[in-house]
């Protein structure tokens, strides 16, 4: 099966769609479909009987679902209906979950789309084009004290009230409408080699905060353990650490918190168990291949009974 690596190259993928896998005749679920190259291998591997349905809210990843295979299905929606979504389609558990977190390259590499920090292209970040709220009215008309969060909460950065206070004083001249405009503004706030990193965790706060991504995130995890059924697998590849520290708490407590419920006998109360020498890294050959896998980490959890 030909994989569109021109739109993503898929991270990880023996790994994640292995640790998938228990049952080549299982229901399975690729809630991030993209480029297709998870949901591709999985259909390369599932039996006669088996059967996968992939999720998508974007547009573009619709033109990549022209699979012809009457095991495969496409929804496109958001993750975070996961739930509805499969029992309105008949699937009321399924045999694993798997979810790719990272934004394509596809979109990274498209500058109309406004996630390239490299190619000007209108603010606008949205993963789907229903999302009403857009990375220009979050910059153009959140109070200082809201970007601030933004970039702090979302982007882990030390100058986000310093990003906040010049964005305020440029957009009361004129409107930021362009990456290439924010950047501009942004760029003198850190030093030349460091302008790529600071650059990139702008835009992920913007990013996170116009398609409510940590949200969605925590929605569709608790989801999980409805649809997956005992004994499935839940595999998640993420990309940064606010990421990381939710898919780690759910599968490690059942919750966001990190608090930790307990049976009378002092047994963890939650719906998964996380599997051993977790989170797996790409190996270096990988990261050489495609330098985007360098931030990857993926946990494999199971169901429990």
């Amino acid at each position: 099966m030909e994989i569109h690596s021109e739109y993503h190259s898929p991270v990880l993928l023996n790994e994640s769609v292995g640790g998938l896998i228990s049952d080549v005749n299982g229901i399975y679920v690729d809630v991030t479909f993209g480029g297709g190259g998870h949901s591709r291998e999985v259909l390369s591997r599932l039996g006669e009987n088996g059967k996968l349905i992939s999720f998508d809210q974007d547009e573009d990843a619709v033109v990549n679902a022209q699979i012809q295979d009457d095991r495969f299905f496409f929804v496109q929606s958001n993750f975070r209906y996961l739930k509805n979504h499969l029992r309105f389609s008949g699937f009321n558990q399924v045999d694993g979950v798997l979810a790719d977190l990272g934004v394509s390259s596809h979109q990274f590499d498209e500058g109309e789309r406004g996630f390239s920090i490299r190619q000007d292209g209108p603010l606008d970040m949205r993963m789907g084009k229903t999302i009403s709220l857009t990375a220009e009215k979050v910059v153009n008309e959140y109070e200082v004290d809201q970007l601030k969060a933004v970039f702090r909460d979302y982007g882990e950065l030390r100058e986000a009230g310093r990003i906040a206070r010049v964005i305020e004083s440029a957009r009361s001249e004129s409107p930021i409408t362009r990456t290439g405009e924010l950047i501009g503004v942004v760029e003198k706030l850190t030093s030349p080699h460091k302008l790529n990193r600071f650059l990139a965790q702008v835009f992920q706060a913007l990013r996170i905060e116009v398609n409510g991504e940590m949200k969605v995130l925590e929605d569709m995890l608790m989801q999980t353990a409805d649809v997956i059924k005992p004994g499935g697998k839940l595999v998640v590849i993420s990309y940064h650490s606010l990421e990381d520290r939710l898919v780690k708490r759910f599968m490690r407590d059942g919750n966001f918190s990190g608090d930790v419920e307990q049976d009378f006998f002092g047994n963890k109360i939650r719906p998964f168990t996380p599997g051993k020498g977790m989170p797996i890294v790409p190996s270096e050959k990988e990261i050489e291949e495609n330098n985007r896998a360098r931030s990857a980490k993926l946990r494999i959890a199971t169901r429990n009974e």
